[in-house]
């Protein structure tokens, strides 16, 4: 990048975006889920609608892992190094910060997202592999979620008190500091120092989104680590925000932002609960609908809906394309998934037989394994009306449960083989999340209510005329129309339930509208079943995207 090039992306207060994972594109792999697409997802709306953003995140050089199954499904992790010099513009600046008793020196990579509008958002990397420091500092920005506790410590470190550094390095003049998730949190303790201890001042620079319903999601260090690791920091401040027991970064964030949200409706009262005391809005997360719509899509909705791209909301006129051009669009991106599919899992997808989908990352609460309670049900499902699915996701190298989900998968794969076609694609990514999503005919979810906080997976479906059947939690309470966007499975959440009538209520639900409604509207009611495909566009699409998002971000906690 040329100076000339630099300075422009440096002009004007900026929003500092910080977020662990920041998933672009599959070719900087930077991301290992959710958290990290919705980040994407967040600049690239950002850059549309011209925002002044500048985001913050760590190279990852060695990527997440490169997933590799066996015949059993049994995942091994795999390095997948890749060289961000091919992509990325190393900048001359060098921030130090202190970790064991050493200075380790960071530096950044730029990339700039563009958009077609004139938008940018410019994006750093930080990174710590550099001959000035030694092995174990130089490895701190190689592993996504990777290492132990202490890996994960100074990795913390390096994002929050090394980023606002490099920002200040750089000449970025900083309005407010987002922190998305609670690994970013030493940023206000940086901000702390900056502005002489005065936590009303750094308020009123942070905003905090969590994205964890769930207690033990939240990182939290034990003060004697942090002592040993960060030896220079100040553990009376952080004893003081952050919990006198343990550092809790989520409750750092929380105790020095002004501006806390969820990111859906459900989430928000989930956290009010979780973090009595605190104020928490809700800003329901969206997809950035232009990346999330597959080709066939877009060519219609550019030729009925122009504009669309940076409009998403006229999308809610999806009736004026016709049923044939929205059903034969489906159909070519059907294909390109079950050609894609069967050449790469060896299996015998066919493309005139019902799909369902689901993918996302392999962990215990997302219950990929639901659809297999009851054989024998499937087995009596299929033969009325033919039907098969298509499911994939990574488990983190530790969770030894969500691994074993994996090869339950590939366990009943095998005992319905006669029956019906299961496919479970590996090394999950962005690429192939846009080919599923665009290619089911219907997105299956399946979480442990109240676990899920939004879900993004079913607004990039819907994009692409697909409908959701999922458990009411997360952002399907508020996209979900029983029949007229999908299909709830499982009570409301309101509904005084006890968790094995929950189940059972859940199992029934699957099956029954399963076998009863979708199976036999999808293949005998053709004209409904396309009204449903422009529902999931019209009214969910429109609706459920980033730019909306964003704009939120900006009327409620920018501004």
């Amino acid at each position: 990048m040329q100076t000339n090039e630099l300075q422009g992306v440096l002009k004007g207060q900026k929003i500092a975006y910080f977020s662990m994972e920041i998933g672009l594109n599959s070719q900087i792999p930077t991301y290992a889920g959710g958290l990290g697409t919705l980040a994407g997802d967040a600049i690239r709306s950002s850059a549309d609608l011209k925002l002044p953003l500048v985001a913050v995140t760590l190279i990852s050089k060695y990527n997440y892992f490169k997933q590799k199954l066996d015949s059993t499904g049994r995942q091994t992790e795999q390095p997948n190094v890749w060289n961000p010099e091919k992509l990325l513009t190393l900048l001359p600046n060098e921030v130090n910060i202190q970790i064991e008793g050493r200075t380790v020196k960071v530096h950044a990579w730029l990339y700039v997202c563009q958009s077609i509008t004139g938008g940018a958002v410019p994006v750093l990397f930080l990174d710590t592999d550099f001959d000035t420091n030694n092995q174990a500092d130089r490895e701190i920005s190689f592993y996504l979620y990777g290492g132990d506790e202490r890996y994960r410590l100074k990795q913390e470190a390096v994002l929050g008190f090394g980023g606002v550094r490099m920002l200040d390095s750089l000449g970025f003049q900083i309005r407010k500091y987002h922190m998305n998730e609670g690994h970013s949190s030493f940023l206000a303790v940086e901000l702390m120092h900056k502005h002489n201890q005065d936590a009303e001042k750094v308020k009123e620079l942070c905003i905090f989104t969590t994205h964890t319903p769930v207690e033990a999601g939240h990182d939290r260090f034990n003060y004697e680590l942090i002592q040993d690791t960060l030896p220079t920091i100040d553990l009376a401040l952080l004893k003081k925000y952050g919990g006198q027991e343990r550092l809790n970064m989520t409750r750092l964030a929380l105790n020095l932002s002004n501006y806390i949200n969820g990111v859906a409706k459900r989430h928000q009262e989930i956290s009010s609960k979780m973090f009595t005391g605190y104020e928490i809005h809700a800003i329901t997360n969206g997809v950035h609908s232009y990346t999330w719509t597959g080709e066939q899509y877009r060519k219609l909705y550019d030729k009925y809906l122009p504009g669309w791209a940076i409009e998403p909301e006229l999308l809610a006129k999806v009736d004026l394309i016709p049923d044939g051009e929205i059903w034969q669009a489906h159909q070519q991106q059907k294909q390109t998934l079950i050609d894609f599919t069967n050449q790469t899992s060896n299996t015998h997808l066919d493309p005139e037989v019902f799909t369902l989908g689901f993918a996302r990352r392999a962990t215990e609460y997302k219950r990929a394994t639901l659809l297999f309670t009851n054989l024998d049900r499937l087995r009596t499902i299929n033969k009325t009306n033919k039907f098969q699915a298509i499911f994939a996701g990574k488990a983190h190298p530790r969770d030894e449960g969500g691994k074993h989900i994996i090869e339950q998968i590939y366990n009943y794969t095998q005992q319905l083989k006669i029956d019906l076609n299961i496919a479970y694609i590996e090394n999950y990514d962005m690429d192939i999340a846009a080919k599923m999503i665009g290619g089911v005919d219907v997105w299956l979810n399946t979480p442990l209510r109240p676990m899920e906080a939004s879900g993004t997976s079913g607004m990039k479906a819907a994009h692409n005329g697909v409908m959701n059947f999922s458990v009411l939690d997360g952002w399907w309470i508020e996209g979900w129309i029983e029949n007229l966007t999908g299909w709830a499975i499982g009570p409301h959440p309101k509904e005084t339930i006890d968790d094995s009538a929950c189940f059972t209520k859940e199992i029934e639900d699957l099956y029954n509208k399963l076998e009863y409604i979708i199976l036999p509207t999808f293949y005998n009611q053709r004209d409904e079943w396309i009204q449903l495909m422009k529902n999931s566009i019209g009214k969910i699409a429109y609706y459920f995207n980033s730019h909306r998002m964003m704009r939120r971000y900006v009327t409620d906690a920018y501004l």
